[in-house]
């Protein structure tokens, strides 16, 4: 199994790149998410990599982080879900941002990225709950308040005309635990002064 690429960047074609390891030129398909944090062609860069085995192909597929190689691994778990739908939902959402979409059960955030439908996203949302890697579980829930109340308070925003950035923003100064019309209340008093 491949699961480390060290090597010069040959060739950027999104979604693959090239990679040379001493010689041997490695197509690796990456996110999006990897992809623009890549170095310059004819750089050195370093990748964790997952390879995938199939009857027609070796598919080799390349992370900039840990963490999302196992936020990979654990989207093809999900029956349904492919190589190349797990590469989209990365390359629309990064990790944290796909954890707190978990956390807070909000499946209209996964709808946008293209090749997931309602009935993917709410499996993705069933099937990944307290399946993601701690570290981005813990960023999630800081940033959520209570997990049911976060999704109304959420929404109420986005309701409202705020776009996503600005909504999350908003809901990080919220305690744990708030009832959603205080969470609404507290969260537009922010939203004001800023």
């Amino acid at each position: 199994m491949i699961g480390r690429l060290a090597g010069i960047l040959l060739e950027k074609n999104p979604p693959q790149i090239t990679v040379d390891v001493q010689g041997i030129g490695y197509e690796v398909d990456v996110p999006m998410s990897t992809f623009y944090n890549l170095p310059a062609t004819g750089e050195k860069v370093a990748l964790v990599t997952h390879l995938q085995v199939r009857e027609d192909a070796h598919c080799l597929y390349g992370f900039l982080t840990e963490g999302e190689r196992a936020t990979f691994r654990q989207l093809l778990k999900i029956s349904g879900i492919g190589a190349r739908t797990a590469l989209a939902v990365l390359s629309g959402l990064s990790v944290n941002e796909l954890a707190q979409a978990v956390a807070l059960q909000e499946a209209g955030r996964l709808v946008k990225i293209p090749g997931i439908g309602k009935k993917t996203a709410e499996r993705l949302l069933l099937e990944l709950k307290d399946k993601l890697p701690k570290a981005t579980l813990t960023t999630a829930a800081a940033t959520a308040a209570a997990p049911d109340a976060g999704s109304d308070i959420l929404n109420a925003l986005l309701a409202l005309g705020y776009n996503e950035r600005e909504a999350l923003g908003a809901m990080k100064s919220l305690p744990a635990g708030v009832a959603v019309s205080d969470g609404i209340r507290q969260a537009l008093k922010a939203l004001s002064k800023g």
